[in-house]
């Protein structure tokens, strides 16, 4: 299949898809949730939104990134939570409430803070070259297109008829997966001769980041004070970023393959520390007890 079919046609079907999905799944409630608790909601999302790109933006520099894989770097760190998080929150025993309300606000203030973000960050790697320019109102109208417009007909939906939207959301994950395995197969295939050198390149400093990013939020909610689930649960929303919409970005908005090998790097190497979470956190007989 044609790359320029997979990241043009593919892979906006397929995070239309996937927020339809999370839509599904949410109700006002989430949203007024945040409000319900602000301490450790405004500091998540605070945290998903300022502290993240400055861990990227040092990791990115102490490692000595390539321009153009900084750049892929950085989209990742502009685009935090998602539906993953939100599973592997329920998986690691922590607030799935929390996870969802995060969620909830945060999917619809990234699609314009990303792009304003991503045109700062081309400027300082690569400068205002012609072949690199990036459309700011056109990729905000573009995200918001592929995620608020879903959420909000999911959410929509699931407030008129709750139990339809319950069936609907295993029949639609089913479906985000197929798009999703086509997006990675047609990646895949467009970097296949480069991707090991990339892997090699990139892989480093993206767990450097999934790590720090978990560690600091993690480290931040126990000095606020927060419960030992709550803590976890920013944890993963700091640390999971939502590799669908930097592939976007990536591969449809500006077209670098590089770029998007970043984030697809991300989405295969972001599994390894999220699995050890959960295994640790069922396997541990105090937490189990405490949840």
């Amino acid at each position: 299949m044609d790359n320029v079919f997979i990241t043009q046609v593919v892979l906006p079907a397929a995070l239309f898809t996937i927020m339809l999905g999370v839509g599904l799944s949410l109700s006002v409630r989430d949203f007024s949730a945040v409000l319900g608790r602000p301490v450790a909601s405004g500091l998540g999302i605070g945290m998903q939104l300022l502290l993240l790109p400055v861990l990227g933006f040092v990791v990115a520099t102490v490692m000595e990134l390539p321009p153009v894989l900084a750049v892929g770097l950085m989209i990742l760190t502009f685009a935090p939570g998602g539906a993953t998080s939100n599973l592997i929150t329920f998986l690691a025993r922590g607030d799935t409430a929390l996870s969802v309300s995060m969620t909830a606000v945060v999917s619809v203030i990234a699609p314009f803070t990303l792009p304003l973000l991503t045109v700062l960050c081309i400027e300082h790697w690569l400068g205002q070259t012609a072949d690199m320019a990036f459309p700011v109102l056109p990729t905000i109208m573009k995200l918001v297109t592929m995620t608020i417009v879903p959420i909000a007909i999911g959410v929509a939906f699931h407030e008129k008829f709750p139990a339809q939207a319950a069936k609907l959301q295993r029949p639609v994950k089913v479906l985000s997966v197929l798009f999703l395995l086509l997006v990675v197969i047609g990646i895949t295939r467009a970097n296949w001769a480069r991707l090991p050198e990339l892997l090699a390149s990139v892989g480093p400093a993206l767990i450097l980041l999934i790590a720090l990013a978990f560690l600091a939020a993690f480290i931040i909610a126990h000095f606020a004070r927060l419960d030992e689930r709550q803590a976890m649960t920013l944890g993963i929303e700091v640390g999971i970023q939502n590799a669908g919409i930097a592939l976007l970005v990536a591969g449809t908005i500006l077209q670098n393959a590089e770029m998007a090998a970043v984030a697809l790097a991300y989405g295969i190497l972001m599994n390894v520390p999220a699995a050890l979470l959960i295994v640790y956190r069922n396997l541990n007989p105090r937490v189990a007890a405490a949840t």
